[in-house]
């Protein structure tokens, strides 16, 4: 047996004296944290009520967020997916077209985007919608890389079932469907994980173009009540709400798709 089935057989043999440990250890984790912020904030005051005044700010800012990082989410995996197939594709312009977008995205700073992109393309365009370009541009930057984790996903299956599936008369279409999706989602799913959560965070960066999101929020509320730390700690538990889902997710699709190839 290896060291890793050994971890996931450990919770179904558990007995109570295990499970009394494991609480225990729970226990002294969370009173050596407590006692860790409670003298790191022992040396200065903090004027907490002032920032729970803007509770409403703060609140209208991470539904903000929420609604830009799911829509940035949906579509920068189907921009990401669809790259990474024409990257695999016969047609030699639309190869090298999606080849150029994935290395001049990569290559360049989000911050950099957004203001190219606000202040050149979308004024250009007659373009006004804050919430419009902050999504596209932030979409556009992690499809990029959401395209290299697809292709590595579809290199990484094995000949054999690329040909066992020519073996049972498959078409392209069909392969791609039950062989090569399934199969490469289980590759991508852990760096997809982390190129979620880190477009909700990148979506911080969206203040910069006046987007009123999580970020934008707590400066402005910093700047009214100048108890900047305060601001800071709300803002931090807003995006650890969201990334946490997320991760966990995972784990149990992790799980559920499971099997041998």
């Amino acid at each position: 047996m290896e060291l890793k089935d050994l971890f996931i057989c450990c919770p179904k043999n558990m007995t109570k004296k295990s499970y009394s440990a494991v609480a225990l250890n729970i226990a002294l984790l969370f009173l050596a944290v407590s006692i860790a912020c409670s003298a790191i904030f022992s040396f200065q005051v903090y004027d907490w009520k002032a920032v729970f005044a803007y509770r409403s700010v703060f609140f209208t800012g991470w539904m903000t967020t929420c609604a830009i990082s799911l829509c940035s989410l949906i579509l920068s995996l189907i921009l990401g997916t669809l790259s990474a197939l024409l990257r695999r594709s016969n047609i030699l312009i639309l190869r090298y077209i999606a080849n150029l977008y994935v290395e001049l995205i990569r290559g360049t700073p989000l911050l950099v985007q957004l203001l190219l992109f606000f202040y050149v393309i979308a004024s250009y365009l007659h373009v006004e919608n804050r919430f419009l370009i902050g999504i596209f541009t932030l979409s556009l930057f992690s499809g990029a890389y959401i395209a290299e984790i697809v292709r590595s996903g579809i290199d990484s299956i094995r000949a054999s079932h690329l040909d066992a599936a020519k073996a049972i008369g498959m078409t392209k279409t069909q392969t791609y469907r039950f062989v090569i999706f399934p199969l490469a989602f289980r590759q991508c799913l852990p760096p997809l994980t982390g190129q979620f959560a880190s477009i909700i965070k990148d979506s911080s960066l969206l203040s910069i173009i006046g987007i009123s999101e999580l970020t934008y929020s707590a400066e402005q509320i910093s700047s009214a009540t100048y108890s900047t730390l305060e601001c800071y700690f709300p803002l931090a538990f807003g995006y650890l709400i969201l990334t946490l889902p997320i991760s966990q997710l995972s784990k149990y699709l992790e799980k559920r798709f499971k099997y041998e190839s």
